[in-house]
């Protein structure tokens, strides 16, 4: 598979969410998304309205809910959900009650993103189930729980975990995910090479900020990948 970088570009959420990150760094996020064109930046609720403000809609702006951990309650999540709302947040990535999971509390899971959906307002809600911390069964049974919810991504991971998107876990979303749920890759997503792959899988979006590393790098040392 060859993909023009361009098209890689369009489906990447540029992504910074350190815990050190500085308003100064998010808007030189911000500087690259509208330079490269990409599908979103991803960045900490607390400088969604900031960045909202400073592209002017040029970019749609994605941010985290109960990050990274998501054993925050319900009610915590969905109010998070409705302030990134109100504050101009066009997508929000949530993160699933993993422990509830484990302990096949699904209804609790089930009905914890449909409330979450329902506080974007319409906006796109992907589901981040981190992957490196389940089984195969536990995968499928979110691939499953995802359909029901009316959410429109399942994502692989926070990227603050044990481990970040895995090419079989990109794949076996593909193989048991609903019509209409697309997929996120995100987490240590390091080349062009894994992009590439990672779209022929089945990724409608990748979550990364080493994509526009890597073509800044390009720009200033033609042949640098």
């Amino acid at each position: 598979m060859s993909v023009e970088i361009k098209d890689i570009l369009a489906i990447c959420d540029h992504t910074l969410l350190l815990q050190t990150s500085t308003w100064e760094e998010i808007k030189g996020i911000c500087d690259d998304a509208m330079k490269y064109h990409t599908a979103s930046v991803c960045i900490p609720p607390c400088y969604v309205k900031q960045a909202k403000e400073y592209m002017q809609g040029k970019i749609p702006v994605c941010t985290v809910i109960g990050f990274p951990n998501g054993n925050h309650t319900t009610a915590c999540k969905v109010f998070e959900t409705k302030d990134a709302v109100a504050n101009g947040a066009d997508e929000i990535d949530m993160v699933i009650n993993v422990g509830m999971l484990k302990a096949k509390e699904y209804d609790y899971v089930l009905n914890e993103i449909k409330e979450i959906k329902e506080a974007c307002q319409g906006r796109v809600l992907k589901v981040i189930i981190e992957t490196c911390l389940l089984t195969d069964e536990e995968k499928i049974k979110m691939c499953e729980i995802v359909t029901q919810s009316g959410a429109d991504y399942i994502k692989t991971s926070t990227g603050f975990s044990t481990a970040g998107a895995t090419f079989a876990d990109v794949e076996l979303f593909a193989k048991h995910v609903g019509e209409g749920v697309k997929i996120k890759a995100a987490g240590g997503i390091a080349s062009i090479a894994d992009a590439e792959k990672f779209m022929e899988l089945g990724a409608d979006r990748l979550g990364t900020s080493r994509i526009v590393k890597i073509v800044k790098a390009e720009e200033s040392d033609p042949g640098s990948y």
